[in-house]
């Protein structure tokens, strides 16, 4: 089939392209680009690529796919954090509006990419679907405004399926160490230190970046029926773990490395365990392959040396990068690209 994806040069596009392509789908990528100077690897190209922000799409952009993937987002919260209302405006509104025009288009699939953070800080206890959302950031909210939208697209011709992804971790080609695991098998790379930025009593689902993709393509791929409406935690128990004991994974990954606390570290109000029953009930089929002590060793086997500077630097986190493309001009205060994607690989990185 021919499918869509949104952000696909994104740290979860980067990964599940590939994928796509080896099962015989065709790929049209929507991106605007702004990210292509952060690849630390080759990304495999996709079949036909359009260059648009999701805000500004037309129906014709979706038309002749039978699926649509909407990864594009600002997709963590401190970017959420910069601007709340683009935040909604981006990851909320005009996820709502791709589901339509895709509607429109004749779509019959659309996936999101949702996230467990929309649970908030929801204490000790394990916590599935039916639970309350309980937002604590911008990002989160911005989650629960497009899957309460394109919940109300759903037909007898129009199947959209949301997934809640547990926080990613693992090797991209388009890697990000903005995210906890990953930022903690760096430094430990860089500078000997797996570096607390948290007391560590908070609890955190996590789920590679391979086996997010390998949830996305089993959900298109499944009988239609069997997805339609489908609003599922994708993570595994095994993997829903408090952050101290993240550290001490990645302390084994990294011999010699020790566990630090950051300087004014200290509580962290996003803690939340999740359940993932449903997703065996729901998509019986799916197999997650990655635990985390071999997704961390896996990781670090891949990562070039590392200096301190690389961990924190706008390379490898989407935040700094994009606040040096607006102040470069690449990108305008709405976040919309002001100039040519190519510019925006150009920039450099130190």
């Amino acid at each position: 089939m021919l499918v869509c994806v949104t952000g696909h040069e994104g740290y979860v596009g980067a990964v599940l392209v590939p994928r796509l392509r080896a099962r015989g789908h065709r790929v049209r990528g929507i991106d605007t680009g702004l990210f292509a100077g952060c690849a630390v690897a080759p990304v495999v190209p996709v079949d036909e690529v359009l260059r648009r922000d999701v805000r500004d799409l037309a129906a014709s952009d979706l038309a002749g796919c039978e699926a649509v993937v909407h990864l594009a987002a600002l997709s963590n919260d401190p970017l959420g954090a910069l601007d709340p209302a683009l935040t909604l405006d981006i990851n909320g509104r005009a996820a709502t509006a791709t589901a339509r025009l895709a509607r429109q288009a004749g779509v019959r699939r659309f996936v999101l990419a949702s996230t467990c953070s929309v649970y908030g800080a929801a204490g000790e206890d394990a916590v599935d679907e039916s639970a309350p959302l309980r937002p604590l950031t911008a990002y989160a909210a911005s989650k629960i405004e497009a899957e309460r939208g394109i919940a109300t697209l759903a037909d007898g011709g129009f199947a959209p399926a949301i997934l809640r992804f547990a926080t990613a971790y693992g090797w991209s080609p388009m890697l990000r160490l903005d995210l906890v695991a990953n930022n903690l098998v760096a430094h430990a790379i860089a500078d000997g230190r797996v570096l607390l930025k948290s007391d560590g009593r908070q609890w955190r689902p996590l789920v590679h970046v391979e086996d997010m993709a390998r949830a996305i393509i089993h959900v298109l791929e499944a009988p239609l029926g069997a997805v339609h409406g489908l609003v599922v935690n994708v993570g595994d128990d095994a993997a829903t773990i408090r952050i101290g004991a993240l550290a001490g994974i990645v302390a084994a990954a990294v011999p010699g490395a020790r566990i630090e606390t950051a300087p004014g570290a200290g509580p962290d109000p996003r803690s939340y365990r999740v359940g993932f029953a449903a997703l065996a009930a729901r998509l019986p089929g799916l197999r997650l392959r990655w635990d985390v002590a071999d997704g961390l060793a896996d990781l670090r086997a891949r990562l070039a040396p590392l200096a301190v500077g690389d961990v924190e630097g706008p390379g490898l986190n989407r935040l700094p990068w994009l606040r040096r493309m607006m102040d470069a001009g690449v990108v305008g205060p709405d976040l919309r690209p002001a100039v040519q994607p190519a510019r925006a690989a150009a920039i450099a990185l130190t």
